[in-house]
């Protein structure tokens, strides 16, 4: 059987898999378990951290459906374009979009890509 765990990676897995750094004991137990026993932890490591990252990807999808309705609520009431209920959304939470935009997006959930082209389209506009 080929392995395709890594010794020297288990510790970086461990953490995109759970968000922290495997205890001692989890160090202690790895070192006993037999190269198939540490394939077997690894691949459930694997599949924990692409079960996590889907699962953000849906929650920042989530996120930006939510944001988008936010915004056309906005528009409507103000009877504005999408960059000044931006602006009026940010003024009401007290942020500074000229140095706290990237924030205030993520504050909403969203993720990198989304607040990048946001933020490309909100200062092209």
């Amino acid at each position: 059987m080929a392995y395709t765990f890594e010794n020297y990676l288990i510790s970086d897995l461990h953490k995109e898999a759970y968000g922290f750094r495997p205890t001692q004991r989890f160090f202690d137990d790895w070192a006993t378990y037999t190269d198939a026993e540490k394939q077997e932890v690894w691949d459930s490591l694997v599949a924990t951290m692409q079960y996590e990252a889907d699962l953000a990807k849906e929650v920042e999808a989530q996120s930006l459906s939510e944001f988008r309705e936010r915004v056309r609520m906005i528009m409507n009431v103000m009877s504005c374009g999408w960059k000044r209920a931006v602006e009026a959304l940010a003024q009401a939470e007290k942020m500074d979009l000229s140095y706290e935009f990237d924030y205030f997006l993520w504050g909403h959930g969203l993720g990198f890509d989304d607040r990048k082209k946001i933020q490309n389209l909100f200062q092209n506009k």
